[in-house]
């Protein structure tokens, strides 16, 4: 199986984007210890300060799905989909082969 990488684009209410930060925060070290997670980061648009991307990498698409299944993805993602102005951007990759 090769490695997901995963990005997930996310525009937020400019008045929610502390509040994200802070459950971003709170649940960071847990979300990077689940099990097939190899990393995340957050990034921030340039140009568009309350638009933000998490970028995970994960061992495999099962891995991904299993996170997703979680209640520790429920409790982070439906507060999160709460501070949204527009519904979120899902790309799924994998390294390419040269």
């Amino acid at each position: 199986m090769a490695m997901l990488i995963r990005v997930v684009r996310m525009t937020f209410r400019e008045k929610k984007v502390p509040d994200f930060l802070d459950l971003f925060r709170a649940s960071r070290d847990k979300n990077s210890a689940f099990p097939g997670c190899r990393s995340l980061e957050l990034l921030q648009d340039y140009h568009l300060p309350h638009v933000y991307s998490t970028y995970s990498q994960w061992d495999s698409d099962e891995a991904l799905n299993n996170y997703r299944k979680s209640e520790l993805f429920g409790s982070v993602w439906k507060p999160t989909k709460a501070m949204f102005a527009e519904p979120a951007q899902t790309f799924s990759f994998k390294p390419a082969e040269l």
